[in-house]
């Protein structure tokens, strides 16, 4: 399947908080029973499970930190994204972690992290961005990093649409879930990537459903 570099809804400007939360309630639905928490859990496992300093970076609605804490309590947890509304909506659902509004490029830890991580995140930048994303987790965390994202497959997109269709409520999900698996990776894609951020230490998983995790380790 050809690579799209379509922009998706859910990157635009203004979006009402209505339409972002119900977009993020959908996401947490798919990211629980379509694999996506358990890459973010088999990602942590790579590290050990417990006594990290943790960050995501595009935290969205909190689902993936939520999960991690509710599994691996021992942990620091922390959340960063761009959006007030995404901020504002984790925080009523988990006070405890550590919420950030900012632009990840612009934040300047205290303390350096031990873990970041991102989920469903890297398909929304360019191949540029992303190498400087890829640049910027390896400088801010002293243990490494994790990636859950999307394998850019016929079959993913073939199936992502048909099931949003049937039960989405959100146009944006409608919209951006068969997107987002064009604008997703193949491995050899995120080999070329990780050369060009000159990072050599990693390993790239096939993981149920069409994703890959990426797994760095210093």
């Amino acid at each position: 399947m050809k690579k799209s570099y379509q922009k998706e809804l859910l990157d635009a400007d203004e979006i009402s908080e209505a339409d972002l939360i119900q977009n993020l309630k959908e996401l947490k639905f798919i990211n629980t029973y379509l694999g996506g928490h358990d890459v973010i859990k088999k990602g942590l496992k790579r590290f050990g499970k417990e006594n990290h300093k943790i960050l995501e970076i595009g935290s969205g609605g909190g689902d993936n930190l939520m999960m991690l804490k509710k599994n691996f309590p021992e942990n620091e947890y922390a959340g960063l994204d761009i959006k007030e509304v995404c901020i504002a909506y984790s925080s009523s659902l988990d006070s405890e972690i550590f919420w950030i509004k900012e632009d990840y490029k612009k934040h300047q830890p205290e303390k350096t992290y031990d873990l970041i991580f991102n989920s469903l995140f890297c398909h929304h930048f360019d191949d540029e961005s992303l190498v400087e994303m890829l640049k910027w987790m390896n400088k801010n965390s002293t243990k490494g990093f994790f990636i859950g994202d999307l394998h850019r497959h016929g079959l993913a997109h073939f199936s992502i649409k048909f099931l949003t269709k049937l039960f989405s409520k959100s146009y944006l999900v409608k919209n951006d879930a068969p997107l987002s698996v064009q604008r997703g990776f193949t491995k050899k894609e995120w080999e070329i990537l990780l050369k060009k951020a000159r990072i050599e230490n990693y390993s790239i998983s096939w993981c149920w459903a069409f994703r890959h995790l990426i797994v760095v380790k210093k």
